[in-house]
């Protein structure tokens, strides 16, 4: 049964509150009047849990009401007056889109491809706090791939909360699509600044992350004797597959709890026998047979190139945990 028809208003505008998160609801809601906010809070606790259907449904409406101008604002001046006492010139300019091409626009750059460029740790960090709904919505416009990496970077609650919400979401109602947008366009270039050189020294440890041991080992030995700075900064953020028998145990389970023994069993295939006990030590006995097992069989789809993903995906996995602080890469505790 529906839940729309019983609402009333304010219990709509408590619902779109808690949908939009703690950060955009706290920041609306230095708009309301004092009445208007006990209004908004007797609503909230008599709000029950509300369907995603439902939600979109009431969004839409919103929009509509929006549109009509239903009454939300007297007059544009109000408007102005609201906006020249709560932001700044910047953050006006980026909310209107001045001196940029405007967001409706056809030619408009889209924020997608820039989002799947980014290392999986930045995404991830750009997208902390927000609420689950929003990063769902982020998630689902972004290619696999990056999106998948970027997902590692968050803690197991809140990766099975994303996905729940990515399963039952429908369409993206495209006002709300475009505000996120918005705003993940000011939050990176608010980001980047004065982080040039983090960035490169980010670019220099991913490319030598791509590289066989042997090679990255004489690279970052050259770098040091040529006493380049940042390099320490470099080889906090290395790791690979090899690298694992340098974890603890503790470390070892971390990064293991979630991967697939599929993953596992590749990334395996032709490895030293202390490095393969690293690995098998770090899980369940059950996975460990199944591995073990399999591992007495040939297999033709155990080419070197896809030992050599599946080693790189486990290796990158680690870096991403690394980067959210579950667990700590030799090189950064050498660094402490």
């Amino acid at each position: 049964m529906s839940l729309e028809g019983k609402l009333t208003k304010a219990q709509k505008a408590a619902a779109i509150m808690v949908a939009m998160g703690k950060p955009s609801a706290g920041r609306l809601l230095r708009f309301f009047k004092h009445e208007e906010l006990k209004a908004l809070i007797d609503a909230a606790r008599m709000l029950r849990t509300i369907p995603q259907s439902e939600l979109e449904n009431i969004v839409a409406e919103f929009e509509e009401e929006f549109t009509e101008g239903a009454g939300l604002l007297d007059s544009g001046d109000q408007m102005d007056t609201i906006l020249n006492e709560s932001l700044s010139p910047e953050e006006i300019s980026a909310l209107m889109g001045w001196g940029k091409p405007s967001l409706m626009s056809d030619e408009a750059p889209p924020i997608w491809p820039d989002l799947a460029e980014m290392p999986a740790e930045r995404l991830g960090a750009l997208l902390e706090g927000e609420h689950p709904q929003t990063i769902a919505m982020v998630f689902s416009n972004l290619e696999s791939q990056p999106a998948a990496n970027a997902l590692l970077t968050f803690e197991k609650s809140m990766r099975r909360e994303v996905l729940r919400r990515m399963l039952s979401m429908t369409s993206v109602q495209p006002a709300a699509k475009q505000l996120v947008e918005n705003q993940l366009r000011v939050r990176i270039a608010a980001d980047s600044t004065g982080k040039d050189v983090s960035a490169g020294q980010t670019r220099v440890a991913s490319l030598l992350n791509e590289l066989d041991k042997t090679v990255l080992d004489e690279l970052v030995s050259d770098l040091e004797e040529s006493g380049v700075e940042g390099i320490e900064a470099v080889k906090a953020r290395l790791f690979t597959f090899d690298d694992i028998v340098t974890l603890d145990q503790k470390a070892r389970v971390t990064l293991f709890d979630g991967i697939s023994t599929e993953l596992v069993t590749m990334a395996l295939r032709g490895a030293p026998q202390d490095l393969a006990e690293a690995v098998l030590s770090a899980i369940g006995a059950r996975s460990r047979r199944m591995i073990e097992s399999e591992l007495t069989i040939e297999s033709d789809a155990a080419t070197p190139a896809e030992i050599a993903k599946a080693r790189k995906r486990i290796a990158a996995t680690a870096i991403g945990l690394a980067a959210t602080g579950a667990l700590e890469l030799p090189a950064m505790q050498s660094a402490a």
